[in-house]
């Protein structure tokens, strides 16, 4: 079996568990994904099984959709709330609509962000969240990431779990490795009060949508999984294609490059390759110097 899955992750168990159901399930060893989810989030995660699993270099890169809910009053030593709490701000009870909205332009587009240090982002080979659980701090240099779209979703409301707080709905569309957690105590900071990230739900990833996905119980009781299965190149379509010459296809198979004379790809860019029946043969990168894709993904 070899395509992909979308399904939408439940809270409370990681995504090594659910690459671990869907093994089971399927009963194959061949199973990844392209992007992690924290234990207590749910929504998308894009699995794949058999030969797709080598595509994962050409999806995790993908623009992700999430609505988040962001909890004004404190900050948590993980930024969200399975964390401690730390101190209760005086400005939470004075936070309003207004002032988030007021705000949000400030993180539209093109940002820099501070990983934090719960997360799984390596430093020296290490992952952060290693040298958190230890109690240590160490320095971070913020990277780039870009928030497309930013608004609020569910209207501020009064939480009455936590006295004085207040939670805020909002919608977000962003580049691969932007941080909510990060983002939702930067908002928080700069309408000068504490806040964290009370839920999260991927609804995207990439090309794909929540609409598309399976629970793990529902993947757990199809009769046929293959039935559910999305092909591997419907995956990749977002990548230009070249359809091969029936001469051509076993060579590529044997990771021979082809030259192109009357088509022009990007220098450097990833190729689609494919039969004249429109089957996906391989992954190639276009040599604009030698004028030819070569093959770096073969799929048999």
């Amino acid at each position: 079996m070899n395509g992909i899955f979308i399904i939408d992750k439940p809270a409370g168990i990681t995504s090594h568990d659910v690459v671990s159901r869907v093994r089971r399930i399927l009963k194959t060893k061949r199973v990844g994904h392209t992007g992690t989810l924290d234990p207590f989030a749910t929504g998308v995660m894009v699995i794949l099984v058999g030969q797709a699993t080598r595509l994962a270099q050409f999806l995790d890169k993908d623009e992700k959709e999430y609505e988040a809910i962001v909890r004004f009053g404190f900050e948590t030593d993980t930024g969200d709330k399975t964390g401690r709490q730390k101190a209760k701000s005086k400005r939470q009870n004075t936070v309003t609509k207004h002032d988030v909205v007021a705000v949000l332009p400030d993180f539209t587009g093109s940002i820099m962000q501070t990983p934090p240090m719960y997360s799984a982002k390596k430093v020296d080979g290490k992952k952060l969240y290693e040298h958190a659980r230890k109690g240590e701090t160490i320095e971070r240099k913020a990277v780039s990431v870009n928030i497309s779209q930013l608004e609020i979703g569910n209207d501020l409301h009064a939480n009455s779990l936590e006295s004085g707080t207040w939670d805020l709905g909002l919608r977000i569309a962003c580049s691969a490795g932007t941080y909510i957690r990060a983002l939702a105590e930067d908002i928080g900071r700069k309408v000068g009060t504490g806040a964290h990230l009370a839920e999260l739900r991927r609804t995207r990833a990439g090309k794909f949508s929540i609409d598309q996905s399976l629970t793990l119980d529902q993947l757990e009781r199809l009769e046929d999984p293959s039935s559910a299965l999305i092909y591997m190149k419907e995956a990749v379509s977002h990548l230009p294609s070249l359809v091969l010459n029936n001469d051509r296809v076993e060579k590529t198979k044997n990771g021979l490059s082809t030259r192109i004379d009357d088509v022009k790809f990007n220098d450097g860019g990833a190729v689609q390759v494919v039969d004249d029946a429109g089957d996906l043969i391989a992954i190639g990168f276009y040599d604009e110097a030698e004028k030819a894709i070569r093959p770096k993904v073969v799929l048999v």
